[in-house]
């Protein structure tokens, strides 16, 4: 270990000892004894941690931490005092200190410092290298095995928590390792599916939570005991959740987290409708004809969520509830929304759809801006991230918690980023969507695709009698034999959803209490 330290003490030759101990192990050591000379020091040279007495006579510990600062705000600086009063210690860390040590210190609990904040990262990825090394084993043998939809979600869960994790390594090679683990996670889940999906919408008993029940299931036996919000944001994908989680936990307790799964197309038109009512698109066709439009009919596909959510609640017998539907798809909404919150309070539920992330996926493939700054999955997440960070739907949730009031977040489907092209024909009247087709006269090969020669057979509706479904497996997307560079160049590496895979498919449901 190399480093280059500068430590402040007017007792400094006192501390010849420590001194020499940590230029044996490699240390480049600057003393000065008091905190101008400090401050001085700072600024001609490049330090790579500082060590500051908190009682030195002038400048004390704490203004020439403060003046230190000003200058380089980003190296690490440990304070080493007598002192153990608290206001002291407030006041450091206030200051942007990296540790606390208090007098006297022995060799071994500076060495420990300086390993915490200089190799901290390294260490951080050797230690997550490794224990994923140990993992790595268990997880290719449950890929192995028979999985159920329960099974699957426990490993969609790890895989999320270990890329998650190696995301900060800087081990290039395992991080390889991980993606083809993933890669192969989706291959044997998208056969999971097309093997067991028709069972599951056909009374299978070892069916999974879908989204036209998750409502019935989840959100109907709470409501007209507490006022509630639920909070749909659209396209919310399992990790994404799991980055913004850190930040709503500063506001509210997370008392449930599951995984459900979302119905095929993993799409708005079909999904989120399919949540809402409570039925299957086909249901919805058939009970509600006038609040469903196929895709070959012109008009919003998403118009009558609100009509289609109070249907269900009279089916489950909540016709007293008081409910607000609130859809947000622009930033002046969604601030006007926090200035109506107190008139929210007033119901029993409270519906936010958000279309942020939805927006960002599409925004993400139409403008070329927005591809660079979220050109892989983790600068997705990032985006993320700083989207909510500087968002209403931050101060949504901050007022929600003040008021006490529960909150459920969930979504309808995920997104996966496409990169490899599968060529499909069809005519011209078939959807637009890259992960799933819909037609009469589809051209395909058989062994890229999941096939439902009968879309009734999944519950979906059937436009014409020789109409069918397609669905893109894994990471592809389909494209046009003519025009198909365009679609290729133009298309890959954007994120997209309608069709298999973990990412689409396996989504969040949580359930909060504000601290």
């Amino acid at each position: 270990m190399e480093a280059r330290i500068l430590w402040a003490d007017d007792e400094i030759d006192l501390l010849k000892p420590h001194i020499l101990f940590l230029e044996e192990k490699g240390f480049t050591i600057d003393t000065v004894n008091n905190g101008s000379d400090a401050v001085e020091m700072s600024r001609e040279n490049h330090y790579d941690i500082i060590f500051l007495d908190e009682n030195m006579p002038g400048l004390t510990g704490l203004e020439t931490l403060s003046k230190i600062k000003e200058s380089n705000s980003s190296v690490p600086i440990i304070m080493i005092t007598k002192s153990e009063e608290e206001h002291i210690m407030e006041e450091a860390i206030g200051g942007q200190i990296s540790d606390y040590l208090i007098k006297p210190v022995n060799p071994n609990q500076i060495l420990l410092s300086l390993k915490k904040n200089l190799d901290s990262k390294d260490l951080v990825s050797q230690k997550t290298t490794s224990d994923y090394q140990m993992e790595f084993r268990q997880i290719g043998m449950q890929l192995n095995d028979r999985l159920n939809a329960k099974e699957w979600t426990d490993v969609y869960d790890k895989l999320v928590k270990w890329e998650l994790k190696l995301e900060d390594s800087r081990d290039d090679g395992m991080k390889e390792v991980f993606a083809m683990q993933k890669k192969d996670a989706n291959t044997q889940f998208c056969r999971y599916i097309d093997n067991n999906y028709r069972a599951w919408l056909q009374g299978d008993e070892a069916a999974p939570l879908l989204s036209h029940k998750l409502l019935s299931e989840r959100l109907m036996p709470r409501l007209g005991k507490e006022p509630i919000f639920l909070l749909v944001i659209d396209n919310l994908r399992y990790d994404q959740w799991k980055v913004l989680q850190p930040m709503i936990s500063e506001f509210f307790n997370v008392d449930k987290e599951e995984l459900f799964y979302s119905i095929l197309p993993t799409a708005t038109h079909y999904a989120r409708n399919a949540l809402f009512a409570g039925l299957m698109p086909l249901e919805i066709e058939k009970k509600h004809p006038n609040l469903w439009l196929n895709e070959n009919e012109e008009g919003g596909k998403n118009m009558h969520e609100e009509e289609l959510l109070q249907a269900n609640l009279d089916r489950h017998g909540k016709r007293d509830i008081k409910m607000s539907y609130n859809k947000v798809i622009k930033l002046d909404f969604a601030k006007r929304l926090v200035d109506r919150f107190n008139e929210l309070t007033k119901n029993d539920l409270n519906v936010v759809v958000y279309n942020f992330v939805d927006m960002l996926s599409h925004a993400r493939t139409e403008m070329e801006v927005i591809k660079e700054l979220a050109d892989d999955e983790p600068a997705y997440r990032s985006l993320t991230v700083s989207w909510f960070n500087h968002s209403p739907l931050k101060e949504l949730l901050k007022k929600i918690a003040q008021q006490g009031i529960k909150t459920i977040i969930t979504t309808d489907h995920g997104t996966i980023r496409v990169d490899n092209p599968v060529k499909v024909q069809g005519d011209k009247n078939t959807n637009t969507n890259l992960r799933y087709k819909v037609g009469k006269n589809l051209n395909y090969n058989e062994k890229e695709v999941i096939i439902s020669s009968n879309p009734e057979d999944i519950m979906l509706p059937k436009e014409n009698v020789s109409s069918q479904f397609i669905f893109s497996k894994e990471t592809d997307f389909f494209a046009y034999p003519n025009n198909y560079n365009y679609y290729v160049n133009y298309y890959k590496d954007t994120f997209q959803h309608g069709g298999v895979s973990l990412e689409e498919m396996i989504i969040p449901w949580v359930e909060l209490s504000p601290k």
